[in-house]
C-alpha cells in the first residue's frame, strides 16, 4: 500500500509460457486448474517470458532480467533453509528502460533432472523457473513450477518374495508374492498359505504402507502412511487353506521408490499383512517392495538413459537383480512395528515389552 501510494508500486507483471512440444503431457489433462508439464531427465525446457507493462503509459526502469531453473529441497521443519540442487540461470535483458510489453525466448538445453518431483508429509522435492526483473528497490519475480518423472527400467529377472512368519506351536503361516519389484500400474498377485493354525483368528486384511525418512543419524525421523488397506479374509482358516492376493496399484497416488535421495529423504513402500484374532489381538508382518516408473511406448530413447540409483534397492542399481528371497521370523504381536525391514524406524513407539506377555495369554487361551 505505501508503495502504491508513493509511485513505487509493480508496474509489470511477468508471465512465463512453457513450449509444448508434440507429444508433450501435462500432469493431469483433465484438470483446468494444474497446467503443470511432465519433464524427464536430459530433457530441454524452453519457453519465453512476457513482460506486461499495467499502463500503456507507462515505463519500466530495470537492472536487468534473469530467468533460473532450480531444483530444491525443502525440509517442513527447517523452512528458512532450502537445499538447492540443480541451479541454472539465463540472462535476458541487460540495465534499461522498458517502455512497451515485451518478450523473451529462453531455452535450458539438455537439463539435468537426477530426481522425481516428491512433496511429502514432511519434505518437498520440487523444480521451478524463476524470473527476476532486479530494480533499485524492489525486485518483480514470477515462479511456475514443472513436474518431473524419473523413469527405470528392470531386467525380465524379477525374482518372488517366498517367506515363513509365525508364533511358536501357535501360528505359522507361508505368504508368497509374485515380484519384488513393482512399476506403478501393476498388479500385486499372491497368496497365504496357512502351515499351523491355534489362534482363532476372525479376519486378514492387507495394507500399502509409504515410510517417508527425513534427516539423518540421531535426527532421523520416520512418516507412516497406509496408502490402501484391503480384508482378504473374514472368518477362521484351517490348517492347509491358501488365500489368494491381488492388488491393483493404478488406482493410488503412488510414487517410485527413493532411496536417500540427495542424502536428505528416503521414501519406501511395504506390504502389511495383518490378522485379527477373537480377543482382537492383531499381528502383522511387513514386506518392503520395491516401485518404479514405467516409461511409456514412445520413451523409449528415454529409458535407456542411465537411471538414478536412488531409485532402487541393491548394489548395482535398477539392473542389479537379487537373489531369491526365503526366510524364517516371527510374526508381530499386536502394537508393534515391524523393525525387520528398516533400520531407521527407532523413533516409533514399539511396545515390545508387552511381547511375551501377549504370547504367554495366546498359549493359555489356545490351550484352552
Amino acid at each position: 500500500m505505501l508503495q502504491t501510494f508513493f509511485g513505487l508500486g509493480q508496474t509489470a507483471e511477468l508471465e512465463i509460457v512453457l513450449d509444448r512440444p508434440d507429444g508433450k503431457k501435462k500432469l493431469d489433462e483433465s484438470s483446468k486448474k494444474d497446467q503443470s508439464l511432465i519433464y524427464y531427465d536430459g530433457e530441454t525446457v524452453s519457453g519465453k517470458v512476457n513482460v506486461i507493462l499495467k499502463k500503456s503509459s507507462s515505463r519500466l526502469e530495470h537492472q536487468g532480467i534473469k530467468v533460473e531453473f532450480i531444483g530444491q529441497i525443502e525440509m517442513y521443519y527447517d523452512r528458512g533453509n532450502h537445499h538447492e540442487f540443480t541451479s541454472l540461470v539465463k540472462e535476458l535483458a541487460r540495465p534499461g528502460e522498458m517502455l512497451q510489453n515485451t518478450s523473451f525466448n529462453f531455452e535450458f538445453l539438455n537439463v539435468e533432472k537426477p530426481y522425481e518431483t516428491y512433496t511429502g508429509s514432511n519434505v518437498r522435492l520440487r523444480y521451478f523457473l524463476r524470473v527476476t526483473v532486479v530494480r533499485r528497490i524492489y525486485d518483480i519475480v514470477k515462479e511456475i513450477d514443472i513436474i518431473v518423472h524419473t523413469l527405470s527400467s528392470y531386467p525380465d529377472m524379477n525374482n518372488s518374495i517366498k517367506m515363513e512368519v509365525g508364533i511358536e506351536d501357535c501360528l505359522h503361516i507361508e505368504f508368497e508374492y509374485n515380484k519384488c519389484k513393482y512399476h506403478l500400474k501393476d498388479v500385486i498377485v499372491g497368496k497365504i498359505y496357512f502351515l499351523l493354525v491355534r489362534i482363532k483368528i476372525k479376519h486378514m486384511e492387507i495394507a500399502i504402507i509409504k515410510r517417508e525418512t527425513t534427516g539423518s543419524g540421531p535426527n532421523t525421523f520416520n512418516e507412516n502412511e497406509t496408502i490402501a488397506k484391503y480384508e482378504i479374509m473374514d472368518g477362521a482358516p484351517v490348517r492347509g487353506e491358501s488365500i489368494p492376493i491381488r492388488v491393483f496399484l493404478a488406482g493410488y497416488d503412488l510414487t517410485p521408490t527413493m532411496r536417500d535421495v540427495n542424502k536428505r529423504f528416503s521414501v519406501r513402500y511395504f506390504l502389511n499383512l495383518v490378522l485379527m484374532d477373537e480377543e482382537d489381538r492383531r499381528y502383522f508382518k511387513q514386506q518392503e517392495i520395491t516401485l518404479w516408473r514405467k516409461g511409456e511406448k514412445n520413451l523409449k530413447g528415454l529409458q535407456n538413459r542411465n537411471e538414478p540409483s536412488h531409485l532402487v534397492s541393491g548394489k548395482d542399481g535398477p539392473k542389479g537383480s537379487e537373489a531369491p528371497r526365503t526366510t524364517s521370523q516371527s510374526i508381530q504381536p499386536s502394537g508393534s512395528i515391524d523393525n525387520t525391514d528398516s533400520e531407521n524406524d527407532h523413533n516409533h513407539s514399539p511396545m515390545n515389552e508387552n511381547v511375551e506377555q501377549v504370547r504367554s495369554s495366546i498359549e493359555d487361551s489356545t490351550s484352552e
